[in-house]
């Protein structure tokens, strides 16, 4: 087991995030940086048409898509990652992570254009998509895409059993802390409401995010700006402090000048990573199933995921934390209480009911991603094996939520970052060999009559 966890650690150290920064870095190039160059229509042609009709085919709305994928990227990363990596990195490890961000969203964008465009619809008649099939579809050549695809399916149908028994555990711990609840309970009454919703397709889960998703990061976007409000005096120096150590730490592990950057930069990237999730390949197996008339287009509301996840709900734990000044606290390095500092700074704002505002938004964002990677593993199932598999795997998922809300099975625990790296790797893979049909898609959009083009016109009419 102890080999187990230091391969693990090497593999999620420097080569992880060199193998996503590098393929971020190179998809930003070849899209010529077109996250910079179109910002503004990007917002009106996602944000800027919610609730208004949806061109083209498909099984949810855009926004349902968005709050799916969401769904499985906001979560414990937002509120407890973030202080970790500015005692493990630094204040700076923030701009890093700001960084990662704004590249990922070439790589987020290109993994969702490609899931919508080779796009199947099962069954069901429900539209799928994801890795599997622009890696079944897409490569052309002989068995190298069908190998992607079973090889990406099997580890990502494997490693979400260990990831729900965590997400599971913390929930069940979170609230047996805060409001002294049994955990078996807990996980009883987890594993029915979310057998409820993903029992009831992809349909019911679109329509339980697009309530829970907005509700739950509004909620602790609005109480988060206020202990920044009240703290209002302290916005510059927090920000001159992040920029200040992205180049120059001073609070990061020791070492020389040169380590020291190297973990602020590392741990920067990695919290950036492990929040929006650019490279996993999981968002667009969501994205796949929204009604749209062009990839391209559905690519953008991934661009969307990044900013709401990492640079507004990621910076806004980021500077509570330092903003009222936990971060420098005596014992703010010990390993339990960095990860609780953000429910130190909301208890020492708002007294004992801040912590459970802090719980509670813990406890909803767990819930709806142990929903969505639910779904995910389903999809995976049906891939490999039909439509049953999908329905048996839903089982298989639900009773690991009990299993590992009691502490159960924790063997398997030390295997999740292990399997998620060998996620990772065939989906970066595959969209690198793929990446001429990304451009390709993109060049397409705004050239044609029929999409930017035409936008533009009427916005000008």
């Amino acid at each position: 087991m102890e080999t187990i966890t230091a391969i693990s650690t090497f593999l999620w150290g420097y080569p992880i995030i060199i193998l996503l920064f590098f393929t971020s870095v190179y998809l930003t190039f070849r899209l010529k940086f077109f996250q910079f160059v179109y910002p503004l229509y990007i917002f009106k042609q996602t944000i800027g048409r919610v609730g208004k009709k949806t061109k083209g085919k498909g099984t949810i709305t855009p926004f349902q898509t968005l709050t799916t994928a969401l769904s499985s990227t906001i979560g414990a990363a937002n509120i407890v990652g973030v202080p970790v990596a500015i005692m493990l990195g630094g204040p700076g490890a923030v701009f890093w992570m700001w960084v990662i961000a704004v590249f990922g969203m070439a790589l987020k964008f290109g993994e969702t254009a490609l899931g919508v465009h080779y796009r199947e619809q099962n069954a069901a008649g429900e539209y799928v998509g994801g890795p599997t099939y622009y890696m079944k579809n897409g490569i052309k050549w002989p068995m190298v895409g069908k190998i992607l695809a079973a090889w990406y399916a099997t580890f990502l149908l494997i490693e979400l059993v260990p990831s729900i028994m965590v997400q599971s555990n913390s929930v069940a711990s979170t609230i047996e802390e805060s409001f002294d609840f049994s955990p078996l309970i807990t996980g009883i009454i987890i594993a029915v409401a979310v057998g409820i919703v993903v029992f009831g397709g992809v349909k019911r889960i679109g329509k339980v995010t697009s309530f829970l998703v907005p509700f739950m990061a509004g909620f602790y976007i609005i109480a988060g700006m206020i202990i920044i409000f009240m703290n209002i005096t302290a916005v510059p120096d927090a920000f001159a402090l992040i920029f200040t150590e992205a180049f120059n730490p001073t609070a990061a592990l020791g070492g020389g000048a040169g380590a020291v950057l190297a973990e602020t930069i590392r741990w920067g990237f990695a919290r950036g990573i492990y929040s929006n999730e650019a490279g996993l390949g999981t968002s667009p197996i969501a994205h796949a199933a929204a009604k749209t008339d062009h990839p391209i287009r559905q690519a953008f509301w991934a661009v969307i995921q990044i900013i709401v996840d990492t640079l507004i709900i990621c910076t806004i734990t980021a500077l509570v934390v330092i903003m009222t000044g936990v971060w420098q606290d005596s014992d703010a390095h010990e390993d339990s209480v960095r990860e609780a500092l953000t429910a130190r700074a909301f208890g020492e704002t708002f007294g004992p009911i801040g912590n459970s505002v802090v719980s509670l938004a813990l406890v909803i964002f767990v819930f709806s991603t142990i929903t969505v990677v639910v779904f995910y593993g389903a999809r995976q199932a049906e891939y490999l094996f039909g439509l049953w598999a999908g329905t048996v795997m839903k089982g298989v998922y639900v009773v690991s939520i009990v299993i590992g809300a009691i502490g159960g099975a924790t063997v398997l625990w030390a295997f999740l970052d292990l399997t998620l790296f060998f996620v990772i790797l065939p989906n970066i893979i595959a969209v690198i060999l793929l990446s001429p049909k990304i451009i390709e898609l993109k060049r397409e959009f705004f050239k044609s009559d029929d999409y930017y083009q035409k936008d533009i016109r009427e916005e000008n009419s």
